[in-house]
């Protein structure tokens, strides 16, 4: 269905971007948490099997709702990444970033929307509130990129990186994309953050709850994808080296953000 933006003279348009791998079983909820919103939102098959795009496609059949597939398996970033550009190609000025497996509260759109409206800079950023389904290692497995995320901000700000429920304002995120290769894969979340904090992009939260689903599916590869959280650290690292000075100099007593 066509998704082009609004034309009217509002300064904030906003997109929903769901990457899409193989979640056939819960990606119907989710669009219908979207609509409940009553947003537009674009779906990006990140090279689904078969049964998962046929849904995609019926999916894509309803009012409001955007369909962009990828040939082949590029990762959520590398998912993400098609979905900025296409919805920057629409005129949209904001996307809203949500996962397909169900595990974030769709109730909470508005008020993630209602925050990005009032600081249409900043990126609004989800917390987790997790109930008693989130698995323990993943609770605490969490801690060791917080701990990176304070150490390569300088800061405590960034409070949750890894959370995918979040709005990024187009303009100073496409000027990311432009300028830096960002990481394709589970590490995109935390990179893309981390980069848009360095260059001064405010970053707002929000608290979110966020459960596991019994019959979810998760494409974290414990082996493989802690190789590129941890390939992301160092490179944030020595990325944080080359800007001490400067990072430094912003922490300055007085000096607002």
């Amino acid at each position: 269905m066509p998704l082009e933006a609004a034309t009217a003279a509002v300064d904030h348009r906003l997109l929903v971007v769901i990457p899409v791998y193989d979640h056939e079983q819960a990606i119907a909820k989710v669009v219908a948490g979207v609509q409940q919103a009553a947003v537009p939102c674009l779906l990006v098959d990140d090279g689904s099997r078969v049964s998962c795009a046929r849904v995609l496609q019926q999916l894509s059949q309803q009012p409001q709702v955007g369909l962009l597939r990828l040939e082949h398996n590029q990762g959520k970033g590398g998912a993400m990444l098609a979905g900025f550009a296409h919805a920057a190609a629409l005129g949209y000025s904001h996307v809203l970033q949500i996962d397909a497996d169900g595990q974030h509260d769709t109730a909470d759109i508005p008020a993630f929307i209602a925050a990005s409206q009032q600081q249409p800079d900043a990126v609004i950023c989800g917390i987790p509130a997790y109930d008693q389904s989130v698995p323990k290692a993943r609770l605490y497995g969490r801690y060791a990129t917080h701990v990176w995320v304070w150490i390569n901000t300088l800061s405590l700000h960034l409070r949750d990186s890894m959370c995918g429920f979040r709005v990024y304002p187009l303009a100073p995120l496409q000027q990311l994309v432009a300028s830096e290769r960002l990481g394709r894969r589970m590490d995109f979340d935390t990179e893309v953050l981390v980069r848009l904090y360095w260059r001064q992009v405010p970053v707002e939260h929000r608290l979110t709850r966020v459960t596991y689903p019994v019959d979810g599916v998760s494409h974290f590869d414990v082996w493989r994808d802690n190789l590129r959280i941890s390939a992301m650290h160092a490179r944030l690292f020595l990325g944080m080296l080359c800007r001490l000075p400067r990072l430094l100099w912003q922490r300055r007593p007085g000096r607002p953000r």
